[in-house]
């Protein structure tokens, strides 16, 4: 059951969703081969992306090994979105994602990210500049609205979707919940009314159940994790095989997941660095740590220990070598 964006039809309808300083290429790259309908890069500042600054560039790596291929694009002004698009699809892009749901201060504070949802005629504006200047399908990812004052999701997606917007992904809370609290499902189901676009429902979907809570909730064509994803980048091609078998992958083994996780750390080594990779690599380790131990296959003690051992090491040879010595202790203790 895949959704149609523009004339591409992605494989599934469980998606990966952005996020700043996880979804490098290597975690897209690993959740794409492991069942990700669709994975979207990192926020990248259009103009910034114009201008050619290293980390932007960098955060839009990926037509090489992803297919298809979207760069999310965020900015407040239509002549930099409009140029952005044309730097993204220089490099590969198929879809072209616009950021108006992050909530970080240091992006809101620039009227960027969610804080267009307070304009929104200057947030139409600005999708009509990004439509207007691609050749490929553009979407769209917002969030309720900027308080509960103004929740105002179904008029920016009605006036998104007349300006040619393919898809709408909406976070199920505000900006200023940032992400506190409970994301309200059923308030999705108010822009599934206003629009005949497809719908992807976003905001805590960490399980099955809770994959069928937000559809059934949201009306919602498909659903996009986010912190779900944390330490098993596979985990959105697992929700779409439970949704529908034959679309995703089945849960992997302990013995999978080693390689996985092993094969992620190295790709995470070669595409930033040896120094870089290794603080990078780091969050990543934590939190492929906290999921063994959310199982019950390390104590809290076990599991502090090895966050110990292995987060403040320098040494890539030693971080491997824990990471095989981490799994085959879990694996003999899944067995005994």
């Amino acid at each position: 059951m895949g959704i149609l964006i523009g004339d591409i039809k992605t494989r599934n309808r469980v998606f990966l969703a952005p996020m700043s300083g996880v979804t490098d290429e290597p975690f897209r790259q690993t959740a794409h081969e492991h069942g990700a309908g669709l994975v979207v890069s990192e926020m990248v500042a259009s103009e910034e992306l114009v201008n050619a600054r290293p980390d932007m560039m960098r955060r839009a790596l990926g037509a090489d090994s992803l297919s298809p291929f979207v760069i999310q694009l965020a900015g407040r002004e239509p002549h930099w979105m409009a140029e952005g698009v044309r730097v993204a699809e220089a490099m590969g892009a198929d879809i072209i994602d616009i950021n108006m749901g992050c909530p970080a201060r240091e992006v809101t504070g620039g009227l960027s990210g969610s804080a267009l949802m307070r304009d929104l005629d200057h947030a139409e504006r600005l999708i009509a500049a990004t439509v207007g200047a691609a050749s490929v399908p553009v979407t769209l990812k917002m969030r309720l609205g900027w308080d509960h004052g103004s929740l105002n999701a179904p008029e920016l997606a009605r006036r998104a979707q007349a300006q040619g917007v393919a898809l709408i992904t909406v976070h199920g809370r505000t900006r200023c919940q940032f992400y506190t609290g409970k994301a309200d499902w059923s308030a999705i189901s108010l822009v599934r009314e206003a629009i005949s676009i497809p719908l992807i429902a976003n905001g805590d979907g960490a399980s099955l159940a809770d994959a069928r809570a937000m559809l059934s909730a949201s009306g919602a064509d498909g659903i996009m994790i986010g912190r779900g994803a944390y330490g098993r980048p596979w985990w959105p091609g697992v929700i779409a095989e439970g949704l529908d078998p034959g679309s995703g992958r089945s849960e992997p083994s302990l013995e999978e997941e080693a390689q996985i996780i092993a094969l992620h750390h190295e790709r995470i080594l070669n595409r930033h660095g040896h120094h870089n990779g290794n603080r990078m690599a780091r969050k990543h380790i934590g939190w492929t740590i906290s999921r063994l131990a959310e199982r019950n296959l390390l104590s809290s003690g076990e599991a502090a220990g090895w966050r110990a051992q292995m987060l403040c090491c320098n040494d890539n040879d030693r971080v491997r070598q824990d990471l095989r010595s981490l799994y085959l202790c879990v694996q003999e203790r899944a067995a005994a």
